[in-house]
C-alpha cells in the first residue's frame, strides 16, 4: 500500500508542476495529465545519470523534484557544465520533426524525481491531442532562448553582472524560497569563470543581501537586487 501511496503523491506533484508550466500555459490541463499518463515517473540517486548526450532514444523529461546538472562536450572531447536545472525545469526534443540525438548529458545533483515522455508517449497523445506537438515546440523556443542567453552573458557582460545574471535564470519559475543546490565551482564552470573570482562576486552579492551561502548551496534572498546587479 504505501507503495501505491508514494506513487499517487509523485503524480499529483507531476500534474501539480506542469499545471504551472510555462510551455503549457496556453493549453487545457489535459494535456499535463496526458503527459503523465504515458509517460515513467522515476526517482534517481544523487550522480546517477538521467540522460546521456548522443542517446538515439529521444523525448521530453522534466524535473518533478530535485535538481539535474546539464553537460555538453566541447572541443577536445571535454565534458562541459552548462546549466542547473530544479524542480519545475523540462528539456527535451523529438525526432518526430527530423531532430536527432539528445544534446545534453543530465546528471542529478540530488537525489531526484523526474518524469520521461519518449517519442513514443508524445505520438500516442498526438492521437487525441495533436496540440501536443505544439507544446513542444514551445518548449524548444524556450531552449534556444535560453541557450541564447547564457551565449551572449558570456560575450557581453562582466563577471558580476554575468554570475548575477545566471543566477536570476536558474531561480527563474521555482518557488519561494529558492535554493540553488550547486556548488560554487559548478556555479564557476557554468559561467566560463575561476572558482576564485566567483566566491569573491558571491560574497559581495551576500554582503548586499541578495544572496545567503550554504555549503554547495545558494539561497536567493532578493532576486530585485540581484537583477538590478545584473543590468547594471
Amino acid at each position: 500500500m504505501s507503495y501505491i501511496f508514494v506513487m499517487s503523491e509523485d503524480r499529483d506533484q507531476a500534474l501539480r508542476l506542469l499545471g504551472v508550466a510555462r510551455w503549457l500555459e496556453a493549453y487545457p490541463p489535459g494535456l499535463a495529465e496526458a503527459l503523465v499518463a504515458e509517460g515513467a515517473l522515476s526517482r534517481l540517486r544523487a550522480g546517477q545519470w538521467a540522460q546521456a548526450e548522443g542517446d538515439e532514444e529521444t523525448g521530453l523529461m522534466v524535473v518533478i523534484e530535485g535538481a539535474v546538472d546539464l553537460f555538453c562536450q566541447a572541443p577536445g572531447d571535454r565534458e562541459v557544465r552548462i546549466s542547473h536545472a530544479g524542480a519545475g525545469a523540462a528539456l527535451g526534443q523529438t525526432m518526430r520533426f527530423g531532430g536527432g540525438p539528445r544534446l545534453v548529458t543530465a546528471v542529478c545533483a540530488e537525489p531526484s524525481l523526474l518524469l520521461r515522455v519518449s517519442d513514443a508517449g508524445l505520438e500516442r497523445i498526438a492521437r487525441l491531442r495533436p496540440d501536443i506537438w505544439r507544446a513542444v515546440a514551445t518548449l524548444v523556443y524556450f531552449q534556444l532562448r535560453n541557450a541564447l542567453q547564457m551565449a551572449a552573458e558570456v560575450a557581453a557582460l562582466p563577471p558580476r553582472q554575468r554570475l548575477a545574471s545566471r543566477l536570476l535564470m536558474l531561480a527563474r519559475g521555482r518557488e519561494a524560497p529558492v535554493v540553488l543546490n550547486v556548488s560554487q565551482q559548478g556555479l564557476a564552470e557554468m559561467i566560463g569563470l575561476t572558482r576564485k573570482t566567483v566566491n569573491g562576486h558571491l560574497a559581495g552579492l551576500q554582503r548586499e543581501g541578495a544572496v545567503r551561502l550554504d555549503y554547495a548551496r545558494i539561497w536567493i534572498e532578493d532576486a530585485r537586487r540581484l537583477q538590478v546587479v545584473a543590468d547594471s
